[in-house]
């Protein structure tokens, strides 16, 4: 997809946004999503690997130079080994907020800042570039409908999809889709860890993770 150098869960974030309402879709889950693609992105980079199921950084001077990215590196290096699942929960927020703020900088998003109750700073975001994040979604769709073979298609594209399709985001693919197009996600999930197999672990634990997620409505990101 040509749409600048955004990372994995920067283009999951936007791609959540409805462009008709001008509002995301399943805000509640969005935590879970994002931090979804930035393990995922972590572990398609190299600094993540699978060890019996627990993310594990691979160099503890590895960074992306992606604030956020390099912020959960740095939360998974100095806490207690989580299995991949656990993590796409556990304090999840701290990674939207990272990813929503570095989209806001670069203008993909509109910062607004407000006050819960009258007391308490919270900051509420706007799409900044609904033609952005139309693009994207027509590339997304491309990718989940063909004709291009799965195998043809970026292991980081293919994440971008599975993942979408793995938390049900609704501005991407309905449910009769997800049905319809079974097969052509199950091997894009496939093809998001194509080169090492327990990248293609991990990214598929980490998927399931998001499907349990997504089932689970009212848990928070916290």
């Amino acid at each position: 997809m040509p749409i600048g150098p955004l990372s994995l869960p920067a283009r999951l974030c936007l791609l959540a946004w409805d462009t008709s309402k001008l509002k995301v879709t399943g805000s509640s889950q969005l935590p879970h999503l994002v931090r979804a693609g930035a393990l995922t992105e972590l572990a398609q980079r190299g600094l993540l690997a699978d060890a019996d199921g627990v993310a594990t950084p691979t160099d503890p001077d590895g960074r992306t130079g992606d604030a956020a990215l390099d912020g959960l590196l740095e939360l998974i290096e100095e806490s207690r080994p989580h299995k991949w699942k656990t993590w796409v929960s556990l304090r999840a927020r701290i990674t939207l907020d990272a990813v929503q703020a570095q989209l806001a900088a670069d203008g993909y998003l509109r910062a607004e800042k407000t006050r819960v109750l009258g007391v308490f700073p919270s900051v509420e975001y706007e799409i900044g570039r609904v033609a952005v994040v139309e693009g994207l979604r027509a590339e997304a769709r491309q990718v989940l409908e063909g004709p291009v073979p799965v195998d043809a298609v970026s292991e980081r594209d293919a994440a971008l999809v599975a993942l979408a399709a793995a938390a049900e985001l609704r501005t991407l693919v309905s449910g009769r889709e997800r049905r319809q197009y079974d097969e052509r996600i199950a091997a894009l999930t496939e093809r998001s860890g194509t080169a090492i197999p327990v990248l293609r672990q991990a990214v598929q634990e980490v998927r399931s993770a998001v499907s349990v997620a997504m089932a689970a409505p009212g848990v928070p990101g916290n």
